[in-house]
C-alpha cells in the first residue's frame, strides 16, 4: 500500500483525539474500520505508530517521527491547494455568488436580495452546521463568502486568512409552546426555566458552553439539552417537550412563541467573511450591505424582536451592539 495524504490525516486525527473511538467519530468511521485502516498504515510504514492502553493511545517513537513530518506536509499541501485555486481565479471576475451559511433566516434573505439586485448572476449556496467548515471552504477558494454566527465576543473562524465584517448582534431568545405558563410574559428570566428541558441546533463554536455558564449564573444546571435541526427544535417546543434557544429573528410558527430572556444573558453575532486575495473582495461591500438589509428585514418581521427593540429605544438602552444601528 502506498502512503497517501488521507493516511497522514488519519494518523494526525488519532493523535489529536487521543483514542481510536474519538478519532473514528471525527472521521465518520466505525471504530473497527479505523482500527483496520491503522493496521494497514502501520504495515506500510514498518512498525506500530501508537501504543493502545486503558486511557487511549500514545504515539510510539515511530509515530512521533511520522507525526512530525505530517505536521509539516499537511499544512503545506493545504496551502498549495488554496493558493492554486486563488491563482487560477486571480484574473477572473466573479461569475456568481457562492455563499456558505448555517441555519437561520438570514441566508435566505441574503440570497433573495442578491438574486433581485443581480438577476443575471447565479447565486449558489452551501449549508452545514459547522462554521469552521464554511470558513475553511472560503479560505480554500471553494466558496466566495461565509455567512456565519459567533457566540458573544468569540472570534470568527480562520481570522488569519479571512476578512470579517459584523452584520448585527442579536439577543438570544427562548421559544416556548403557546400554552406555556410563561408564554404571555414580555420577557422571561432564565432561572424561571430551570425545570425545562432544552432544544438547540448544533454547531462547533462555544455557544453550548456559554449557555451552560449562563444557566450556572442563574442558579441551575440544564436538565437535558436536545441538539437537533431547527424543525425538530420547533416541534419539541410546540408539543411542550422542551424550551428552545433561538436567534431573535427566528420567525414564529403556529403553536409557539419567542420571548426575550431578561438581562440578555446570551448574544449572537452575524458575520460575513471572505478571502482578501480573491475576486470576491471586490464584491464584499455590496454583500455586506445586502446582508445587513436582510437582517433588518428579518428583525422587522419578528413581532417579539420588534417589541424588544422598541422597549430598548424607550428606555435609552440600545441593547447588544449592532442590534439597532447598522454602520
Amino acid at each position: 500500500m502506498d502512503l497517501e495524504l488521507r493516511h497522514l490525516k488519519t494518523i494526525r486525527t488519532i493523535a489529536d483525539a487521543g483514542s481510536l473511538t474519538k478519532a473514528a467519530a471525527r472521521l465518520g468511521l466505525a471504530q473497527p474500520a479505523l482500527s483496520a485502516q491503522l493496521k494497514r498504515i502501520e504495515r506500510a510504514l514498518g512498525g506500530r505508530l501508537f501504543e493502545r492502553g486503558r486511557f487511549g493511545v500514545r504515539a510510539t517513537a515511530l509515530g512521533e517521527f511520522v507525526l512530525d513530518r505530517a505536521r509539516v506536509v499537511l499544512p503545506a499541501i493545504s496551502e498549495l491547494q488554496q493558493e492554486a485555486v486563488r491563482f487560477g481565479h486571480a484574473g477572473d471576475r466573479m461569475a456568481g455568488f457562492r455563499i456558505g451559511g448555517t441555519h437561520g433566516p438570514l441566508l435566505g434573505g441574503l440570497v433573495d436580495r442578491l438574486a433581485t439586485a443581480y438577476p443575471g448572476v447565479p447565486v449558489t449556496t452551501f449549508t452545514t452546521w459547522s462554521e469552521r467548515e464554511i470558513a475553511a471552504s472560503v479560505a480554500a477558494g471553494r466558496l466566495d463568502f461565509a455567512l456565519v454566527g459567533a457566540c458573544g465576543e468569540s472570534p470568527a473562524p480562520e481570522p488569519e486568512r479571512l476578512t470579517w465584517r459584523e452584520i448585527a448582534v442579536d439577543p438570544v431568545f427562548v421559544m416556548l409552546a403557546e400554552n406555556h405558563p410563561l408564554a404571555g410574559r414580555r420577557e422571561i428570566g432564565l432561572g424561571e426555566l430551570a425545570a425545562e428541558a432544552w432544544a438547540d441546533v448544533p454547531g462547533d463554536g462555544c455557544f453550548a458552553d456559554c449557555f451552560t455558564l449562563a444557566c450556572a449564573r442563574a442558579g441551575f444546571t440544564p436538565v437535558r439539552v436536545y441538539e437537533t435541526d431547527t424543525s425538530s427544535c420547533i416541534h419539541l417546543v410546540q408539543v411542550g417537550r422542551a424550551a428552545g434557544l433561538c436567534r431573535a429573528t427566528l420567525p414564529t410558527t403556529p403553536g409557539m412563541v419567542t420571548r426575550p430572556l431578561a438581562g440578555t444573558p446570551l448574544t449572537w453575532r452575524h458575520l460575513v467573511g471572505w478571502h482578501p486575495g480573491t475576486p470576491a473582495a471586490d464584491s464584499a461591500p455590496e454583500v455586506v450591505a445586502q446582508a445587513r438589509a436582510a437582517h433588518a428585514e428579518a428583525a422587522a418581521r419578528s413581532e417579539s424582536y420588534s417589541a424588544w427593540l422598541a422597549d430598548r429605544r424607550s428606555t435609552a438602552d440600545p441593547g447588544p451592539p449592532g442590534a439597532v444601528d447598522y454602520p
